[in-house]
């Protein structure tokens, strides 16, 4: 989708300096998946204390397993 914006120029040159992006495209475009990224995080912390686990669960032992 084509649109047009006003954009900080503080800000986008910051943006750039913490990015790898060369475009403003490529930088819009990793900024929107970093968005949506720490907004589905924060979803899952929601679930905090929700979640029962196994009598036996050991997520110790499961950290070994995965080398």
């Amino acid at each position: 989708m084509r649109t047009n914006i006003v954009i900080d120029d503080h800000l986008l040159n910051e943006a750039f300096a913490v990015s790898n992006a060369k475009t403003k495209k490529d930088l819009i475009h990793e900024a929107l998946r970093e968005y949506v990224r720490l907004k589905k995080r924060k979803n899952l912390s929601e679930l905090a204390g929700s979640i029962k686990f196994h009598k036996n669960y050991d997520h110790k032992t499961l950290r070994k397993l995965r080398g």
